[in-house]
């Protein structure tokens, strides 16, 4: 049995009870217990599982949508946020794009600019970007995460440390002003944080609808942002909070 098939058995076996011990995996799929061990590790190194005394407990995937869902969740919005992103990049500058919609947002704002490098981790953005022979692209190896389009893990971790970009455009599963991004999906926040650390601004784009929406992991503390690009919607204690904190925002 190939690996990949054997680890959808696992799962598939793990999602009934959200967890299993490595005995009862070995004995249901009649392979051995090194083998079991070795599944478990790649699928903890991947953010599927979390590897505990004698077996292995399965992560809850985000209850958020898949990026082709959100992109019409606050469309408008996200346009907006957009174009007002793409005014923040320069000719000849080099940038980082992350997964989301509204990151997604900013494409058609960037095809203009002259002796752009984009940096990306994101299958969707490159494929579009191919259309665009004048800009240069960088594509990140890693584990695929299907419903972000995303590639993760230590290979991309790996081909950010020869890398440098001025800035990174990203985009959060969740914003607190007196807190931090924050995230659900332990491997995408872990890959997030090498990405931010490969650039030297920060700039996040978020709709109004992030704000105070947190996710139980934390990416990076807000003063870290170097500027928010929201939308008008976006509360205004929240903005102010921020802006006192000497975060520049800017509302779309």
């Amino acid at each position: 049995m190939l690996s990949l098939d054997r680890q959808k058995r696992i799962l598939d076996l793990m999602k009934k009870r959200k967890s299993a011990l490595v005995s009862d995996l070995s004995d249901q799929l009649g392979i051995s217990l090194s083998t079991v061990r070795r599944d478990l590790s790649e699928l903890e190194e991947r953010g599927i599982v979390q590897r505990v005394h004698g077996g292995a407990v399965l992560l809850e995937e985000s209850d958020e949508a898949p990026v082709t869902l959100r992109a019409d969740l606050h469309r408008e919005q996200k346009q907006r946020i957009g174009a007002q992103a793409g005014e923040l990049v320069n000719d000849g500058d080099t940038i980082i794009l992350t997964a989301g919609s509204t990151v997604e947002a900013m494409l058609p704002h960037l095809i203009d600019k002259r002796n752009l490098t984009i940096i990306t981790n994101v299958i969707n953005l490159a494929y579009r970007l191919s259309a665009y022979p004048h800009i240069t692209v960088i594509v990140l190896g890693g584990w695929l995460r299907h419903s972000e389009f995303s590639l993760l893990g230590h290979i991309t971790q790996q081909s950010l440390k020869d890398l440098h970009a001025n800035k990174i455009f990203h985009g959060t599963y969740g914003l607190d002003s007196s807190y931090a991004l924050t995230g659900v999906y332990v491997q995408e926040v872990e890959t997030d944080r090498f990405l931010i650390n490969a650039a030297a601004q920060l700039i996040v784009l978020a709709d109004s609808s992030k704000f105070n929406h947190a996710g139980a992991i934390r990416l990076v503390p807000s003063d870290n942002i170097h500027t928010l690009i929201t939308d008008t919607d976006a509360p205004a204690n929240a903005v102010a909070d921020l802006q006192s904190a000497g975060i520049q925002v800017l509302l779309a």
